[in-house]
């Protein structure tokens, strides 16, 4: 098992930046976990923003936020991080980290684990 807990979200104008953690902890190695991002806004789904593999060579991103979002893992401190560059009002969301150890797709129901959420608002 993994806990997750995400730190980090603020609120920031429109084309700011953010960056936000999510440091694993328990009894599983966090290098046997691909780690994936979910936001959720207001009324809205919780929808898949991206994952890395176990040693982060490979990351995949959701159409909404290529270019702008950026994943990476550092499997020695135990930590994912999400950098989100030129930020919109319509990225104001709940964002939660995710893990399982078997799957890396965008389905919400298929990671086992999941942090608290860290709000993000974005200012226009």
């Amino acid at each position: 098992q993994v806990q997750l807990v995400e730190s980090g979200g603020g609120l920031v104008q429109a084309g700011g930046s953010l960056r936000l953690s999510c440091a694993a902890s328990g009894r599983t190695s966090f290098s046997r976990y691909i780690m994936a991002w979910f936001r959720q806004a207001p009324g809205k789904e919780r929808e898949f923003a991206g994952a890395t593999t176990r040693s982060g060579g490979r990351i995949y991103y959701a159409d909404s936020v290529k270019g702008r979002f950026t994943i990476s893992r550092d499997n020695c401190k135990n930590t994912v991080y999400l950098q989100m560059n030129s930020l919109k009002p319509e990225g104001t969301a709940v964002y939660y980290c995710a893990a399982d150890a078997l799957y890396s797709g965008t389905d919400r129901y298929e990671y086992d684990y999941w942090g608290q959420g860290s709000q993000v608002t974005v200012s226009s």
